[in-house]
């Protein structure tokens, strides 16, 4: 896929899984139980053992029916590994310039974390695609659409305890998309192997997405 593919891709799918593991073959796994959800953007923090070999596995094995990203990136290093191992987004925690250069430089999607409206457009006029509302849970659904009346222009991500019951609320107060961490795949599922449950938290947050657009 291209640049713009991934970008709508994200936007349609209206879902990106945040994934941390405590293996690699749990991760891919769940990467399975997940995309039979309907869900085909998944961020793989850095936070995971071996996360670079992850990845790069991650889309060998599924080509462009799953975008695979790498997160929790600190820096631009990190970022260049990534994308060498074959991520096909970023995201980053926080705002960092140099990752949203580097990103640019290789036409990769970039998607730093931002709270207040000055790191927000600060993100955006360096050239992020997406800019990641996080703490999201602290403000909620009202502080995008607080955000997005004088900003219209931002493509927002919450991320940060958003679950299945204010997924609606956030994509009806503007957000492109959200991302999910715990409230769709956890250790404590992964451990007990309930590929079936991550299946069906999978299509409920799809379908929260789906209702909050109608």
């Amino acid at each position: 896929m291209n640049k713009n593919q991934k970008l709508q891709l994200i936007r349609d799918t209206g879902v990106i899984a945040i994934m941390r593991a405590q293996s690699s073959d749990q991760l891919i796994a769940a990467a399975d139980a997940i995309r039979q959800g309907g869900v085909r953007a998944i961020e793989v923090t850095m936070t995971t053992p071996g996360a670079l070999r992850v990845i790069e596995q991650a889309t060998g094995r599924y080509g462009d029916d799953v975008l695979f990203g790498a997160g929790t990136v600190l820096d631009a290093e990190t970022a260049r590994a990534a994308i060498l191992a074959g991520a096909g987004f970023i995201v980053a925690p926080t705002l960092n310039l140099g990752v949203i250069e580097l990103c640019r430089r290789y036409n990769i999607p970039v998607m730093p974390g931002c709270y207040t409206p000055t790191e927000l457009l600060t993100a955006w006029e360096a050239g992020a695609d997406f800019v990641k509302l996080f703490p999201a849970d602290v403000g909620g659904p009202g502080l995008v659409k607080a955000l997005l009346a004088p900003l219209p222009q931002l493509q927002i991500v919450p991320v940060g305890g958003v679950d299945l019951n204010t997924t609606a609320d956030f994509i009806r107060a503007g957000a492109v998309a959200v991302g999910v961490g715990s409230s769709l795949i956890n250790q404590k599922l992964l451990d007990a192997g309930d590929m079936a449950e991550l299946t069906r938290r999978a299509a409920g947050f799809i379908a929260e997405v789906r209702r909050g657009r109608s």
